[in-house]
């Protein structure tokens, strides 16, 4: 088994290798004058079982340009298997047509990685569970359910037991499927942010569905770009009377001013995954905390490696 990983996320990398006990392959990943990527595998990959970890962040299309062309590179290298790892799948939030000629272009992304040679893909809560059916090999994604619920536990219980009145929140009604299974983890309660325009040109109107008075809030979602959606939902649970929000978010993906909105916004944290390398933005926040999948992870790639099941990972 071989772990090699681009630019996109090397922290991650890195520590995905350590609880693996092994170290990073060795390549070359660079740039011509031009910007054109050039990548160099340093070690014999000849009949290896290689795994690629490569997030798809900022700048989107440079980092799947890279994964693309490792993957090319180890299949040309004679590896017996690679599983392309993508902590955070790019391009995920274009999994349908939205209008009469726009494209679906998770599907084609999809497309290009089985084409550049990945024989499976793991992946960390896709934007749409049906992502998976545009590969035609076989994916694993995996849930940052548990991860969540260890750090609620490790952080909110009081001799072993978590407030009374804990409420787990959908910031929208396309989220739901995963707060309840969050909420059921936690034998908490669940509220969600039913969120509408009435007029064009107006601001939205967000109601909260669920009982939050005096309640301890927290809200669940897969992807944080601008922040704006979890910022407004988090004053309209303090206006319902909740009494502390916090948001727990696998990709924290936090562009252009969505850092100063957090700082700004009643919201007492951010907890997000380190499936995207922090910014020194974040890193500097007050307000955002990273928790670190590498673990699942790696045991993720271990079992894949083993050929041993991976779904009982999605239980805490």
């Amino acid at each position: 088994m071989k772990l090699i990983a681009g630019n996109s996320n090397r922290p991650l990398a890195e520590a995905t290798a350590r609880n693996l006990g092994i170290s990073l392959t060795q390549a070359t990943i660079r740039r011509f004058a031009d910007k054109e990527v050039f990548v160099e595998i340093l070690e014999n990959v000849r009949g290896a079982d290689v795994f690629v970890l490569q997030s798809t962040s900022f700048p989107a299309n440079d980092t799947l340009m890279e994964l693309l062309i490792m993957m090319d590179a180890l299949r040309r290298a004679s590896a017996r298997r690679i599983t392309a790892v993508i902590p955070y799948f790019g391009y995920a939030r274009q999994d349908r047509k939205t209008s009469s000629r726009s494209p679906i272009t998770a599907k084609l992304v999809a497309n290009i990685i089985t084409t550049a040679g990945a024989h499976r893909v793991l992946t960390l809560d896709l934007h749409a569970g049906q992502i998976q059916g545009f590969f035609d090999i076989p994916v694993d994604n995996l849930f940052a359910g548990p991860v969540f619920t260890r750090h609620i536990r490790d952080t909110l219980s009081v001799e072993g037991k978590l407030p009374e009145g804990l409420t787990v929140v959908s910031p929208d009604v396309g989220g739901v499927v995963r707060a309840r299974a969050i909420a059921k983890m936690l034998d908490a309660g669940l509220a969600i942010i039913d969120k509408r325009r009435e007029k064009a040109g107006e601001s939205e109107v967000m109601n909260v569905i669920g009982d939050v008075q005096g309640r301890d809030c927290i809200m669940i979602d897969d992807i944080a770009d601008s922040a704006g959606t979890l910022c407004n939902a988090t004053v309209a649970l303090k206006e319902a009377g909740a009494r502390t929000v916090k948001a727990y978010v696998s990709h924290g993906v936090l562009s252009g001013e969505a850092v100063a909105r957090v700082e700004k916004s009643p919201m007492a944290q951010m907890i997000i995954t380190d499936s995207i390398e922090a910014s020194a933005a974040i890193a500097a926040s007050s307000k955002i905390i990273q928790v670190s999948i590498a673990p699942l992870m790696a045991e993720a790639i271990i079992r894949i490696s083993q050929e041993r099941s991976v779904s009982s990972l999605f239980s805490v």
